[in-house]
């Protein structure tokens, strides 16, 4: 990848719905050339969907809670193969410090979260976990 390749991902996290034309005109080539990028890196996996982000206000029967998970020995790969797998699990970041890993889960019902944790508490690999509930957002990007 080159600069105009790192541009073009730069505005397309800015905006995936800008069009082509806008593209070319922004980063001064042909669109031609924003068209071969993108299919280019489609094709590649750099770029694996386009998506829509809500705030996180708009969800208001959503429950999000952060989970923290220890991860015992070499296990890592395996844990987050399996976290991945987990349709409770809306994001998954690997850390330093006290813990390995750090998972967004959300949820429709406090029911429905429970039976998330037990399901990521009973994974292989796994030898603690801290969950804290998210209550408010301060600051929207």
């Amino acid at each position: 990848m080159d600069e105009t390749d790192h541009q073009l991902l730069a505005l397309l996290r800015q905006d995936a719905r800008l069009s082509v034309a806008t593209l070319a005109q922004k980063l001064k080539v042909s669109r031609g050339t924003v068209t071969n990028r993108i299919r280019r890196m489609e094709d590649s996996g750099t770029i694996v969907g386009y998506t829509v982000r809500l705030r996180p206000d708009v969800q208001h029967n959503q429950i999000i809670a952060w989970m923290s998970i220890a991860v015992d020995g070499n296990q890592t790969r395996a844990v987050i193969a399996n976290l991945l797998g987990e349709p409770g699990v809306a994001a998954l970041h690997d850390t330093n410090g006290r813990w390995d890993l750090l998972a967004e889960l959300r949820a429709e019902t406090l029911q429905e979260l429970a039976k998330v944790l037990e399901r990521i508490r009973l994974l292989k690999g796994i030898s603690s976990t801290e969950t804290s509930i998210h209550l408010e957002t301060f600051r929207v990007a």
